[in-house]
């Protein structure tokens, strides 16, 4: 089985968690802050630089106790006027150091709230356009609270923009046959990925409220985030939530990182290792008594062993989605070969020197190429090998077009065929403070220069080239958001793709370059490597 099972980016120091919920009485408020009436109640936000934001509000019930491993329930309803002005608790999970996107509160399993920001003058109805964005982390890590995501610059820019926390590791992603049992014939497994619709229902309830508009929404996500977009694009489950999506290094080829586990059926379904996960905390059999122990374990007990660093050491977590032939209907690659999936205009790219494992165990440059079979000689001219080559950065390399670059090209040759527009990209702009440690753009690098939170991400080796590259990027995707065409004025024409001329947006050291692939005939190599492996979920296991 092929899975999204280890990334580059990683957790930080957790700051301490913050309240998330109070209520609050309005009669002493300033006339410029923020009220906002909900389904659920009135939330009383905050305005900063001609920005309103509001933080922590929940989307569903928090999903503890008896609500543990359950499709995400409706939200409670409080009286008087909440605050709204912290972020709730991202998701529990084992952070690990060195992120990209360090949480900015400490994690725990009562998780399930969303932020939204706003341009301060911003009327109720007014119809202004809404990004959605769903972080990564593989499936194991990642919050709304880091301050790379903070989304005031796309509020800046006449946009509403929402972040939401998703269940992981084995809150989001478990099953067991005391499960099945209590659920069917309801969704399964795929608790994470139920979080994610939950959310795109209530901002389709709810977003109005702030001004914006429920019928022009974008969704969103890097990495694992990018993965559910896909999940998303194919789920009947998720059917009119959204009118445009974007995929950052998301992966989409059949297989390459979105295979899934069965629900049941064998030792590796997913139920067999949440039987197998049982165990191992002392809990027999598999009726409702196995079920209420699983439900009252510690959550740190439910969280050990999996982030991204350790990626389940004890072998009992499925790795994500699970294939459950609901929420999941199948590999959205494939589901896409096949016709199927949201016909809506489409982002999709990868960074250039993007995360890739496929080829890690190789112990020299000719166990490498011996990979490719016959294609060994044009892959060391593709790639320009030589002899004295650090191995590992070859196999690094080979790697990361393998489960990323070419999977975009991938996902935007199979749905440009069909109609759909489709526009793809390469990250491959390096900080200038980085430019002497990274031999390109790494997994997740894209992220402060789309949101134009650069200052929070390289400070204080920022330079004003940064910046303004920064700028240039966050204006492409501001507005793809707003009209479902990245055209700005005074900057590179940016078109649809097309296979037959293969050309793609290029964010490089440059500026945005627009042209032929200029990597087309070693992803040609991936691709043909890649089609000679792909199998479907069943032979996977």
């Amino acid at each position: 089985m092929v899975t999204f099972r280890k990334t580059i980016v990683g957790i930080s120091t957790l700051l301490a968690v913050l309240a998330a919920g109070c209520t609050v009485a309005a009669t002493t408020e300033d006339i410029a802050t923020p009220h906002v009436r909900v389904d659920s109640g009135e939330l009383l936000g905050a305005t900063r630089d001609e920005v309103a934001y509001f933080k922590g509000i929940p989307f569903a019930a928090p999903p503890v106790g008896r609500l543990r491993w359950r499709p995400p329930q409706p939200p409670h309803k409080w009286s008087g006027v909440r605050k709204a002005t912290d972020y709730g608790a991202d998701c529990m999970q084992v952070p690990f150091p060195s992120d990209a996107a360090p949480l900015g509160v400490a994690p725990a399993e009562d998780c399930l709230y969303l932020n939204v920001w706003r341009p301060a003058k911003a009327d109720a109805g007014g119809k202004l356009p809404v990004l959605v964005w769903i972080y990564g982390g593989g499936f194991v890590n990642g919050g709304s609270s880091p301050t790379v995501y903070d989304g005031s610059a796309f509020a800046k820019d006449g946009i509403v923009f929402v972040s939401f926390n998703y269940r992981v590791a084995r809150f989001g992603f478990f099953a067991h046959p005391a499960l099945t049992a209590e659920q069917r014939p309801g969704p399964l497994a795929n608790y994470g990925l139920m979080d994610q619709i939950a959310a795109l229902k209530w901002v389709k309830q709810n977003i109005a409220a702030f001004g914006g508009d429920p019928r022009n929404v974008t969704i969103c996500g890097e990495s694992a985030g990018g993965i559910s977009v896909h999940y998303l694009m194919t789920s009947h489950a998720a059917d009119g939530f959204f009118q445009k999506a974007i995929v950052q290094s998301g992966t989409g080829r059949p297989g390459g990182g979105l295979g899934m586990r069965p629900l049941s059926g064998g030792a590796g379904s997913a139920e067999a290792l949440g039987v197998a996960f049982a165990a191992k905390q002392g809990i027999q059999g598999q009726g409702p008594d196995a079920l209420r122990r699983l439900r009252a374990l510690p959550a740190e007990d439910v969280a050990k062993n999996l982030d991204m660093a350790h990626m389940d050491a004890d072998g009992t977590y499925v790795g994500g989605p699970v294939f459950d032939g609901d929420i999941v209907a199948g590999d959205p690659g494939l589901l896409y070969a096949a016709g199927r999936g949201a016909r809506v205009p489409l982002m999709v790219g990868a960074t250039s020197a993007d995360i890739g494992f496929a080829f890690m165990g190789v112990k020299s440059l000719d166990d490498l190429l011996a990979q490719f079979g016959p294609d060994a000689q044009r892959v060391r001219t593709a790639y320009r090998f030589n002899d004295n080559d650090n191995v590992m950065g070859d196999a690094f390399r080979v790697g990361g077009d393998q489960m990323m670059v070419e999977p975009a090209r991938y996902v935007a040759r199979t749905l440009s065929a069909r109609g759909q527009p489709v526009y793809e990209f390469r990250f491959s702009y390096v900080a200038e403070s980085m430019r002497k440690e990274w031999p390109g753009a790494p997994h997740a690098s894209d992220i402060p220069f789309v949101f134009d939170t650069v200052a929070a991400r390289y400070n204080p080796s920022l330079t004003a080239r940064d910046a303004a590259v920064a700028k240039t990027i966050h204006q492409y995707w501001v507005a793809f958001v707003k009209t479902g065409i990245p055209e700005v004025a005074g900057q590179p024409h940016w078109p649809a793709y097309d296979a037959k001329s293969d050309v793609l947006m290029d964010f490089t050291n440059d500026g945005p370059v627009v042209g032929a692939d200029p990597w087309k005939s070693r992803l040609d190599l991936v691709e043909r490597f890649s089609n000679a492996r792909q199998r479907t979920p069943a032979e996977r296991h």
